[in-house]
């Protein structure tokens, strides 16, 4: 790191657990984020805050005036634009020493694969059972850890599931592929507008865990917090020998 670095990390830098190895590490990882709304919008800004070495944006969705109630990282005059494009400039502003990509795509599955296969860490912001999915099949194929948020209403989610240990679960261990659930969309339903903020920068802050190597991440724990009252639930999520996806992959 030169002098510049050195100084905008310091108060990083001062954390024994991170110190200026872990700070590195961080500077050389590549944090795939999967939707700029409301989830990506301060997970990936605290992302780039923290020095995360380079930042891919997937959305295929432009910034909308709606979108403005809980979306951070876009502002007035960027409706209308892209939200990767709006993302990567509120995120050089932040940082400009690191690499942002924007990708303005409904990725399919080979490219998600791709995608995913270059990145240290994949933060699952996205708003619908397909993507999740999607995007948890290519984190198991190439053994990349996956931090996944949700929130609508008062109500949000996030754990993590990391395919690099065998006893880990993945996402379709605790919402089977083959199951039908409810589509919830913040259009129709409502979303309380800090509850993205606190699930997307937790997921911030696993994937800065997870990248630098230090602490205990939420793999094998479902963090449930109900905003209305500021409670959290925690329920152990164990892998299924069964899953369709996972369990091929580390048989029991």
């Amino acid at each position: 790191m030169n002098d510049q670095q050195l100084l905008r990390y310091s108060r990083h830098i001062l954390l024994d657990e991170i110190d200026i190895a872990g700070q590195e590490k961080l500077l050389a990882g590549h944090a795939l984020v999967i939707g700029a709304g409301g989830l990506g919008s301060p997970a990936a800004m605290y992302l780039a805050s923290a020095g995360m070495g380079r930042i891919t944006l997937v959305d295929d969705d432009t910034v909308d005036l709606t979108n403005l109630q809980r979306q951070i990282m876009h502002t007035t005059g960027r409706v209308g634009q892209l939200k990767v494009r709006s993302g990567q400039q509120a995120l050089q502003e932040i940082n400009p020493e690191i690499d942002i990509v924007a990708i303005a795509e409904r990725v399919s599955d080979a490219r998600l694969g791709e995608l995913v296969r270059s990145a240290t860490v994949v933060l699952d912001c996205s708003d619908n059972f397909d993507t999740r999915h999607a995007v948890n099949r290519a984190c198991v194929a190439h053994k990349v850890p996956l931090v996944s948020g949700a929130a609508i209403r008062f109500d949000g989610q996030i754990s993590v599931f990391d395919p690099r240990s065998g006893a880990a679960p993945c996402y379709a261990c605790l919402f089977p592929p083959d199951q039908k659930f409810d589509e919830v969309q913040c259009s129709t339903m409502g979303v309380f507008s800090p509850l993205v903020g606190i699930i997307g920068t937790m997921q911030a802050a696993e994937a800065l865990k997870l990248t630098a190597g230090i602490g205990e991440s939420l793999a094998g724990r479902l963090q449930i917090l109900d905003a209305r009252n500021m409670e959290w639930t925690t329920i152990r999520l164990a892998r299924n020998p069964a899953c369709p996806v996972c369990g091929a992959a580390h048989p029991a």
